[in-house]
């Protein structure tokens, strides 16, 4: 299986070492294009970085897995997806894989965030998706441009010992999973930042209402506002994905591309396009 493995916390960022070192052990065709730099909270943004017309990529080497091809890209997760899907960086992947994002993407902050984005973009294409995030939850420190992941904070806890390697066993796992769903299906899966004996199972859960954090104005004036980050207050719904977080499960949720409401009833009648001449 041909697989495209992108993120939005940057071509340098440990969770996507992991993952594309899980997925080569695992014998799969795979080639990593990542943003040049970080692009958290992104969703399905199409943005790139140009210089004369064209979209700056670097060659980059991963280390662990040397014999991965890799890119850094001067774009949005989205916007690098699009182009994967139009042979930028070999053949067109048969899945996208995101992730190992730096923070749990779970509830309505999927919403936001550039991980799940560059997998719905694949869904919106017809390909299926995997992302894949790492629940390191530190409200205090999160902040409007983590696109509603939950963070930790760096100074406490070495970025290079989580447990990156919990996450991408079970990703792998997943494969035949997702390999088998429909056309279009994305799978999002979070997983605590455990070893993998004390996490304790994997579990189907529907997204929350509410992200693990919400956004609050702290102060307001002439030409700023300030943002603070706390943990969301609301209790965890059963069955959700921050429910299984929160009892340290890992948790996967299908998904697919936003479309088009055709249960929602309108009436357009009496609405004119022109307003007439007095």
């Amino acid at each position: 299986m041909k697989i495209l493995i992108t993120n939005d916390d940057g071509i340098d960022a440990p969770g996507i070492r992991s993952l594309a070192r899980a997925v080569d052990r695992a014998g799969h065709d795979l080639v990593v294009a990542a943003p040049l730099r970080e692009a958290s909270g992104s969703s399905a943004a199409m943005t790139a970085v140009e210089q004369d017309g064209k979209i700056v990529v670097e060659r980059r080497q991963l280390t662990g897995a040397d014999n991965v091809p890799a890119y850094a890209v001067a774009a949005s997760p989205a916007f690098i997806v699009l182009l994967a899907l139009r042979e930028a960086f070999g053949a067109v992947p048969d899945l996208v894989m995101s992730g190992i994002n730096r923070g749990a993407n779970a509830g309505a902050a999927v919403l936001h965030s550039g991980t799940v984005g560059a997998t719905l973009t694949a869904s919106h294409a017809g390909f299926r998706g995997l992302a894949v995030s790492l629940d390191v939850l530190t409200p205090a420190t999160a902040t409007a441009s983590s696109g509603g992941a939950a963070i930790a904070e760096i100074d406490k806890i070495d970025d290079e010992q989580r447990h990156w390697d919990s996450a991408a066993d079970l990703a792998v796992r997943l494969l035949p999973v997702v390999a088998h769903t429909p056309a279009g299906t994305v799978l999002n899966l979070n997983v605590p930042d455990l070893h993998v004996d004390g996490i304790r199972g994997l579990r189907r859960g529907r997204l929350a209402r509410f992200g693990q954090v919400q956004i609050s104005i702290v102060e307001a004036g002439e030409g700023f506002v300030r943002t603070a980050v706390q943990a969301a207050e609301e209790e965890f719904e059963p069955d959700s994905d921050l429910a299984a977080l929160a009892q340290s499960y890992a948790v996967v949720t299908p998904m697919r591309a936003p479309g088009e409401a055709p249960d929602v009833q309108l009436n357009l009648e009496g609405i004119r396009l022109h307003t007439p001449a007095v």
